[in-house]
């Protein structure tokens, strides 16, 4: 009895270390940082029945990440002055020598209490060199300016 117990015991054991090995998350990428500007045109969509407004992006990214991007937004302000906003912006540029492409989304709202601004990589949606691009890019705007901080891994 005592053989087939240190037995089943060592079983056990072997199956629990297995099991916390591939329960162990794997380790992150180093986030790398990306800083530049870029310049932006919009240009006003007529969507008469739409409860919000709809806007074509056009952008020129300069910097470390350097290229072009197409999307489209959509917008509502209140008559309170709250406000929001969600767009989709396909990005093809070169980065950190890599060229490629991939979407970005953003997600922001602003009222009297609070402000808040998301835009992220699209996960999966990287091609070319970039195609296991993930990441979060700020935005700032200063004396008519836009300014950005990406990070970003590989």
């Amino acid at each position: 009895m005592r053989k087939f117990s240190s037995s089943v015991l060592s079983i056990i054991l072997i199956v629990f270390s297995f099991s916390t090995c591939a329960a162990e998350p794997k380790q992150k990428e180093k986030s790398i940082t990306a800083t530049g500007s870029f310049d932006i045109k919009l240009e006003p969509q007529k969507d008469s029945d739409a409860p919000a407004g709809r806007m074509i992006i056009r952008k020129t990214y300069n910097g470390d990440l350097a290229g072009t991007a197409i999307g489209q937004m959509l917008s509502k302000r209140t008559k309170g002055g709250a406000a929001a906003y969600s767009a989709v912006e396909e990005v093809s540029a070169t980065l950190a020598g890599k060229t490629g492409s991939f979407t970005l989304i953003h997600y922001g709202f602003m009222s009297q209490q609070e402000r808040k601004l998301e835009v992220y990589v699209l996960p999966g949606s990287g091609t070319g060199e970039l195609s296991n691009i993930s990441g979060t890019l700020d935005i700032i705007q200063a004396g008519g300016k836009h300014e950005y901080v990406f990070k970003y891994a590989l």
